[in-house]
């Protein structure tokens, strides 16, 4: 029998290879068209929304009006309904989104764990935990009150993650280790307001449902210059994640440094988490529902960070929106919009974790 030339097989290798590198490419370039769409979908939906939210109130401007006015071309009246009343709160609505948005999509990655959002592992309950403790017992305010936030946040997040820290952090035993943390802090934050008097009880109660509410550029500007920061530093320390999400013994096998990973990513996660509370209050299960949002617009596609993001944002600024119009004359604190959406996902998840077996 005669045999195949040498030449002739090399050659219908390479043509093989050819074929399933253009087939790749041609699956990455598919991939990168669907996020630069889904990005700019949700880049586009957010325009829509902070639109209505300049427009929309108890003065309805047009929306030629509210464009003119941010240009500069308004008269006084639209100038403060606008500039000063309207555009920071919305502004405020987008930003806090985005910090829970990513927070909630790198523990989720991280840990592997859909529960691992910092509103259910405790993270959010430590920063309510210093805020109320700080306002109600040492009547502090202002800025003070938003690094006593931030604060309960990292020494929480650190609390969990030494607890948790036993042959490698696992995202089972940090959601149970911070569950657990979690109602520990939630009753300190009761036993304080039981405490206390009760207009500062109640202010305290409207701080921890979330809330926009008499929020000003006042409280915009520390939340822009934190997430300045963290949102570089995360984006660096995101260069693990691919590694860490096939498991610790496969990213150790890559080169990765998995422990400095991982606290790297759990650290910034936390201080997302941290500053976004610091400014509006722990805003429910935003962080929550925000990442497998955006993994459903792209699947197949990790992490999604900044399209989880962008679907954080997005979520809080209807949230708001809604919070505000949905009832006559009452201002709802955005928490509990958020919570109506949250909730029930929250449930299906416990549900579905059941009937596969996977426990929850």
């Amino acid at each position: 029998m005669t045999g195949i030339p040498a030449q002739d097989t090399a050659a219908a290798h390479r043509a093989r290879l050819a074929e399933a590198v253009a087939a790749v490419a041609s699956v990455r370039e598919r991939g990168r068209r669907r996020s630069v769409l889904a990005a700019a979908g949700l880049l586009a939906a957010v325009a829509v929304v902070l639109g209505l939210s300049l427009s929309v109130g108890d003065l309805v401007m047009p929306l030629g009006k509210v464009l003119a006015t941010l240009f500069g071309d308004g008269d006084g009246g639209s100038r403060f309904v606008v500039l000063e009343l309207r555009l920071p709160r919305a502004l405020l609505a987008i930003l806090v989104g985005a910090g829970f948005g990513l927070s909630g999509a790198v523990f989720q990655s991280v840990l592997r764990n859909p529960l691992a959002s910092p509103d259910v592992i405790g993270v959010s309950a430590g920063a309510s935990a210093f805020a109320v403790t700080a306002a109600l017992l040492f009547q502090v305010s202002g800025l003070m009150l938003s690094a006593s936030a931030l604060t309960g946040a990292v020494v929480a997040g650190a609390a969990i993650h030494l607890l948790a820290r036993h042959n490698g952090t696992t995202g089972q035993r940090l959601v149970l280790i911070g569950v657990g943390l979690g109602s520990g802090l939630v009753s300190v934050v009761w036993f304080v307001m039981a405490r206390a008097e009760v207009a500062d009880a109640q202010q305290a109660f409207l701080w921890l449902n979330g809330s926009l509410n008499g929020r000003s550029w006042g409280h915009l500007w520390p939340l822009l210059a934190a997430l300045c920061v963290l949102v570089p530093l995360t984006a660096l320390a995101t260069r693990a994640l691919g590694p860490l999400q096939l498991g610790d013994d496969t990213a150790a096998g890559l080169g990765t440094k998995v422990e400095p990973g991982r606290l790297a990513l759990l650290g910034c996660a936390t201080a997302l988490a941290g500053v976004a509370t610091a400014a509006a209050g722990p805003v429910g299960f935003v962080a929550f529902v925000a990442a497998p949002i955006a993994r459903r617009l792209l699947p197949g596609r990790g992490a999604a960070l900044p399209h989880a993001a962008l679907t954080g944002a997005l979520l809080v600024l209807v949230a708001d929106f809604a919070a505000q119009h949905m009832l006559p004359s009452v201002q709802l604190p955005v928490g509990v919009v958020t919570s109506v959406i949250g909730a029930p996902y929250l449930l299906l998840l416990l549900a579905r974790a059941n009937r596969v077996g996977g426990g929850g």
